[in-house]
């Protein structure tokens, strides 16, 4: 895969199809291919028509990582994505993030919504104003030396994954703390992009995506049946959302 270099960091990226540019960003511990390729959906938009760039965020796969914690802030890596729109020369996208994704996203359309087209934000809602529960946990239980003492779900799931596609552990450790900052209910109100929320109806990790919708104002939500954070993302129905909502473009 080529690199882009922005700014302090080198991001690992692919760019494959024709037409209006679709910028994917992955979840949390994950990487482009997990997240994006081995799901089917870089395929199924460039049959749909679109380019399709995804790229692995800072930390995570083959793009730089960092060990300190304000390397990580949700500002930094939504100037990572659209720096590398900036590297490939494109002025107008449509953006769709995965769980972390869905916060880089979100931030990009507060501050940078004049370069973004139609936004997806998948598998996080309302978590991203209140919280959503303790991460806390997930950064212990990547530091853990052994992970037989990991005690708490959420943290053996995110470790099991971690180890599973042989991570940076240190570097998601900084990455899952820079990123917990929250948003204002008021913040959701400046998006005046057309935007989708949709969550898997059995996700216990991304909060209210109803709720969050209702702020945006251009917003919607559609839900993903029977799915849960983990098993949502190359969904049948998942997809069949973001076809149609960005065919209405």
């Amino acid at each position: 895969m080529p690199l882009a270099d922005i700014g302090e960091a080198s991001l690992d990226y692919l760019d494959e199809g024709d037409g209006f540019p679709i910028l994917l960003i992955h979840g949390f511990a994950s990487r482009k291919e997990i997240n994006w390729v081995n799901t089917g959906w870089i395929r199924t938009l460039v049959q749909e028509g679109y380019r399709v760039i995804a790229f692995d965020n800072r930390g995570h796969g083959q793009s730089t990582r960092f060990h300190e914690i304000d390397r990580y802030s949700l500002p930094v890596m939504a100037d990572d994505a659209l720096g590398l729109l900036d590297h490939l020369g494109i002025d107008q996208a449509h953006v769709m993030g995965y769980s972390m994704g869905a916060r880089i996203t979100s931030r990009l359309a507060i501050d940078h919504g004049d370069r973004l087209e139609r936004i997806v934000m998948a598998g996080n809602g309302y978590g991203m104003i209140d919280g959503g529960g303790d991460w806390d946990v997930v950064r212990e239980a990547l530091l853990a030396e052994d992970p037989a003492s990991v005690t708490d779900a959420r943290g053996i799931a995110f470790r099991s994954f971690a180890d599973s596609t042989g991570s940076d552990r240190i570097a998601l450790a900084a990455c899952v703390t820079g990123v917990r900052e929250t948003f204002s209910e008021a913040e959701f109100g400046l998006i005046r992009n057309p935007a989708l929320v949709t969550i898997g109806t059995d996700d216990d990790v991304a909060g209210s995506g109803e709720k969050l919708a209702e702020l945006i104002p251009n917003g919607v939500f559609m839900p993903i049946p029977g799915r849960d954070h983990m098993k949502a993302v190359g969904d049948r129905v998942y997809k069949q959302n973001v076809v149609s909502f960005l065919a209405a473009a």
